[in-house]
């Protein structure tokens, strides 16, 4: 996909995360539903992945459905995301947002357990990073949830967190950056095993 075309693609995919941040509210429905994200290491660093409206690196993860275990919610997505097994070691926090797509995301340490890398349509770039060269295109609201995973293991953090405008700002330019760019480590030079759908890359233009 060419420059213009990634950078077109601005507007379709900021209508749909807005949609999805508003419809909920203007519906009367729940207002911080909750999500489950992995930090997942091993010997060749921590596990990274984009998604299809917002190009910038995140946890891998996603909601957690009725009757769910958190952990299970946590297995499950993982595996449909990025295709691995993992084991879920121990919680690393509880983040409560505010603002901006107001959720609860609860973040849990993991391992590899099996299965194998690939990317799919709801993550079409995973790379495994080197923990001390981290891509600059890591989406602000990660990084602590991250920093506090790659520290010492310790009791689970509760946080409470606003995303507002400077939240937005900040995801909005490592978007733009990145698709100007095209190239899906961010500018990072730590990608030490990148995984890409070129079929979800045709699916966001």
């Amino acid at each position: 996909m060419g420059r213009a075309a990634r950078l077109l693609g601005i507007v379709p995919a900021y209508a749909r995360v807005a949609w999805e941040a508003l419809a909920p509210r203007a519906a009367g429905g729940a207002g911080r539903p909750r999500v489950v994200q992995a930090v997942i290491r091993s010997p060749r660093g921590v596990l990274l992945c984009t998604r299809r409206e917002l190009r910038g690196w995140e946890l891998p993860g996603g909601a957690v459905q009725p009757g769910e275990s958190d952990e299970a919610a946590l297995v499950r997505e993982v595996r449909e995301e990025t295709g691995l097994e993992v084991a879920v070691e121990r919680l690393v926090g509880v983040y409560e947002r505010s603002g901006f797509r107001a959720h609860e995301a609860r973040v849990f340490a993991c391992r590899p357990a099996g299965g194998a890398l690939r990317p799919s349509r709801e993550a079409p770039d995973i790379a495994w990073f080197d923990e001390a060269r981290l891509p600059p295109g890591i989406f602000p609201w990660f990084r602590g949830p991250l920093g506090d995973a790659l520290a010492a293991a310790g009791e689970p953090v509760h946080r409470r967190e606003h995303q507002g405008a400077r939240a937005i700002l900040a995801g909005a330019r490592i978007d733009v950056a990145m698709r100007w760019r095209g190239d899906p480590r961010g500018g990072a030079s730590g990608a030490r095993e990148t995984s890409r759908d070129s079929s979800a890359e045709e699916a966001r233009k």
